[in-house]
Order: structure tokens, then sequence, then C-alpha cells
């Protein structure tokens, strides 16, 4: 259903205009974000430490996600799908991809999300790709993957 691609200099209108929106932004920071902000964090400037993609959904990008890289063999990811392509199934389908890019290629060990508690749908969707929940408060729930538990991400 979807794949990533990596994200590019290029791309930068494109997600300069997507993280200025507040239906997009809404469980991302909260704030629109200046085009300068999206441009030192969200085009590729920051790998290897932080892997930046578009998700795409039949060629079309329908969304941003990256994976960071905290110590050892783990690391977070974190996605956002514009509201015309989120409860599709789009979310645990890139989740998915990332988690076998970042599990297999990367060799990872435990991989963490941290949505919004009031995010249901985002906590679900990560659910449905195999997280696990191990904390979480009135802000954020703490969810993680390990692969050797888990086996094979969704496809």
């Amino acid at each position: 259903m979807t794949k990533l691609r990596p994200t590019r200099e290029d791309d930068l209108a494109l997600l300069a205009r997507w993280f200025a929106d507040p239906d997009v932004v809404e469980h991302w920071g909260g704030v629109p974000l200046a085009p300068a902000e999206v441009a030192a964090k969200y085009v590729g400037r920051r790998r290897p430490q932080v892997g930046s993609f578009l998700v795409l959904a039949q060629e079309v990008p329908v969304g941003y996600a990256q994976y960071w890289h905290a110590a050892g063999a783990e690391g977070g990811l974190d996605m956002v799908l514009l509201p015309g392509a989120r409860g599709r199934g789009l979310g645990p389908d890139a989740a998915g991809v990332l988690l076998r890019h970042v599990c297999t290629t990367l060799g990872w060990t435990r991989v963490t999300v941290d949505p919004a508690t009031e995010n249901v749908r985002a906590v679900r969707a990560w659910e449905k790709a195999g997280f696990r929940h191990v904390s979480g408060d009135a802000e954020s729930t703490l969810l993680e993957y390990r692969p050797e538990s888990r086996g094979p991400a969704v496809s």
C-alpha cells in the first residue's frame, strides 16, 4: 500500500506547506513550522542520525516519516499523515516498511514511538504495526517494538 522515499532538498516546498498546516501538525508539536525549521529538520540534513522519508501511496506523497537513532541498536520513529490519508490503513503499512528498514538494514533490536495519548487513532495504528504499550501518562504513550518477540513487521 505504501512505500517510503528519502526526502530531498527539492521536497522542501511540499514539506514546508505540510508543516505549516495546523491539521498536519496537530499532533506534531502542535505549532506550524517556519520553512527554515523544516529545511533544517526534514529534508535529510540530519542523516545518518535521523532518516527522513516521504510516505507514498500509489506514488502520491501522503505523509512524512522519520527514524532517529538513540544508542546502540535502538531508536524511535515518528510519522504524520495528511488528513485525507488517515483511516485507510496507510499508517500501519508505512510503519511496517520503516520497521523492516531499521530492524533488518540497521539491525535495531528495540524501536519506540510516543504518540500523544489523546491521539487514539495513532496509538491504534502503531499497535496494528506490532508495537506494544510500555508506559504512558496524560501527555504521551510509550510503545515499543522488539523484532525478536514480534515476528515480521506488517506488510
